[in-house]
Parts: structure tokens; C-alpha cells; sequence
């Protein structure tokens, strides 16, 4: 399954039309993660909010290709982004095993193919560093196989990485 998550406006949409199995819009339409570790224990995968990304951990967790669309912060997802990633802590499980000689949260989802994050705005060399190293921990981190970043100036050119 492809899915995209972006904090684009609603312009956007007809562009991920067919391409993508699953959008999911960082539109700031939810509330932030609670911080209450349900997802992960008392109802795995599953948030306690009634709000459009109850399912989020189950959409991002059967992902074979994530995409994600944000704009820069200071070599950082987007707040709106973010959010979005907090809320899909349960993807993993809070049980610990090695992968890599290195210890993370077992995978409530197995193994996904490709963490793909296009990065849009300004942003100077120090800060794509920084967002190179994040994406290759998040999706590490996630059970992703590989991670791509893409940095672009402008979205006129997005629909070429798509």
C-alpha cells in the first residue's frame, strides 16, 4: 500500500488522486497526541480519539511506501507533520528488540519498503543534514527498509517526485 502524508492545501488533493492508496492531510484537523501510551497497550493501534486519525497507526503501519510532503522547520517536519507521526507511535509496539546491533520497538506491522520524505522552502546545507539524518532514524526506527529525501524550493516541480 502507498500512502502520502503532506501539510499541503487542499489544492493538492486531485495530484494524489490514483497515485496513492491513502492520504492522509496534515491539516491541523485533530487533536495532538495525548501522550497517553493507549495505542500502544490498552487498545493497540488505535487511538482513544474519535477524530480522523483514530486508524492512523493501522494506515501508516500497513504502508509499504510512505511519502511524506512538508515544508521546512529548521530541518524538521512541519508541526502539522509531526503531529501526524505522533499519533502513529503505535505502528511499534513498546515491547524493545535489536535490529542492527542497535535497540528499537518491536514492529507491530513487519517490514515497509521505502520512507520517502520531499522537503519544501528554504533550508541551508546544515539543515538538510539534519533532515537527511532524521528520515534515515524514522524509518529505521519505523521498519523501513530505505530511506529518500528530497529537497525542493518550490512545489512547482512536485508532481515530478511523486
Amino acid at each position: 500500500m502507498k500512502v502520502i502524508l503532506h501539510d499541503l492545501d487542499q489544492q493538492y488533493e486531485k495530484m494524489f488522486s490514483g497515485r496513492y492508496d491513502r492520504v492522509i492531510p496534515a491539516d491541523g484537523k485533530y487533536a495532538p497526541c495525548q501522550g497517553c501510551f493507549g495505542c500502544w497497550t490498552k487498545h493497540p493501534a488505535e487511538c482513544f480519539m474519535k477524530d480522523r486519525l483514530q486508524q492512523v497507526c493501522r494506515i501508516i503501519g500497513q504502508a509499504d511506501e510512505l511519502t511524506i510532503v512538508t515544508k521546512n522547520l529548521y530541518g524538521e517536519y512541519s508541526a502539522a507533520v509531526k503531529n501526524v507521526l505522533d499519533r502513529s507511535i503505535g505502528t511499534s509496539t513498546p515491547l524493545s528488540t535489536y535490529r542492527g546491533r542497535q535497540m528499537h520497538h518491536t514492529l507491530r506491522y513487519g517490514k515497509h519498503d521505502l520512507w520517502k520524505v520531499i522537503v519544501y522552502g528554504e533550508i541551508t546545507e546544515a539543515e538538510k543534514e539534519t533532515f537527511r539524518y532524521l528520515a534515515e532514524r524514522n524509518a529505521l526506527n519505523d521498519g523501513f527498509e530505505r530511506s529518500e529525501v528530497t529537497f525542493i524550493g518550490n512545489l512547482a516541480g512536485l508532481e515530478n517526485l511523486l
